[in-house]
């Protein structure tokens, strides 16, 4: 079962809202959801509101944002905090710590 993170339309018409829901892509675009996770309006300024702990959970178990929704995860922060942490946590891994750095550096102000 591959799973996606889409847009849902609700809303009457020429007034379009849309729900950010988890869903299977075998479902249609109104059809079958498994969870909402926020709700976006278009028409109002700030009309964006995403649970970002559970698109997190989402996107760890595989789920795969459209391009919308993806922009939307961008504008909203989400997509740069999990590029952060997942850096972050490699940078973590392949740095020396500051004594060994020091005690193997040319520059300890010997000369030859």
């Amino acid at each position: 079962m591959a799973v996606k993170i889409r847009l849902r339309r609700v809303g009457r018409k020429k007034t379009p809202v849309y729900r950010i829901v988890i869903a299977d892509s075998k479902s249609p675009r109104d059809g079958r959801f498994i969870e909402t996770i926020g709700q976006y309006d278009p028409r109002r300024e700030g009309g964006l509101n995403i649970d970002a702990a559970r698109a997190n959970y989402w996107l760890d178990n595989g789920a795969q944002p459209s391009d919308t929704v993806r922009s939307l995860l961008r504008k909203v922060g989400v997509l740069k905090a999990r590029y952060e942490t997942r850096k972050g946590e490699s940078l973590r891994s392949s740095a020396i710590p500051i004594a060994d750095a020091a005690a193997t550096s040319p520059e300890s102000g010997e000369k030859a």
